[in-house]
């Protein structure tokens, strides 16, 4: 299994930062670092960092099973129904441990008020990792474990776009 770090100490790992100026019905804005992978079996364990500036994550949901350890601060999720109403809310902190089947509903998340750091832990026999959505709930675009490999190795953010701030999970 290709490791990407021998360690997760938060200073030492590379950290890729997403953005997304086009998005305006709510911030985009986190960090996240690729620990390891293996392709065969459909494994990917990655962090994710959020500021305390309210920035989240892409409208989503993770279609491989899912395994999330809070390291620090919070992790905010907000699951949303076919209509995109609210339907759960829930607050993680630091040391809460979370597992979640595949084909969890679609959701946004992010760090509390001094932020979030969190270890995903991501099981895809299939490869398929994440879908996301569009403001109306249309989904846009499915992305693999293979995807996430490829970009990180090219020195890109996952989901097709180039540079150092650009959009991803």
């Amino acid at each position: 299994m290709p490791r990407v770090s021998d360690t997760f100490d938060l200073d030492s790992v590379e950290w890729r930062h997403i953005a997304d100026p086009k998005e305006t019905d709510f911030l985009i804005d986190f960090e996240y670092s690729l620990l390891g992978y293996d392709l065969p079996s459909g494994r990917l364990d990655m962090l994710l960092r959020f500021k305390g500036n309210g920035g989240h994550c892409r409208r989503h949901r993770h279609i491989a099973a899912t395994v999330t350890m809070v390291l620090q601060g919070e992790q905010h999720v907000t699951e949303h129904g076919p209509d995109g109403a609210v339907t759960k809310s829930t607050v993680r902190k630091k040391g809460e441990y979370a597992l979640a089947e595949a084909d969890a509903d679609p959701h946004m998340e992010r760090g509390g008020p001094e932020g979030g750091t969190i270890l995903l832990s991501m099981s895809a026999p299939d490869g398929r990792l994440f879908e996301y959505f569009d403001r109306d709930g249309n989904s846009i675009k499915v992305l693999t474990i293979a995807e996430y490999v490829e970009s990180w190795n090219r020195g890109a953010v996952p989901g097709g776009v180039e540079g150092p701030e650009a959009s991803a999970a």
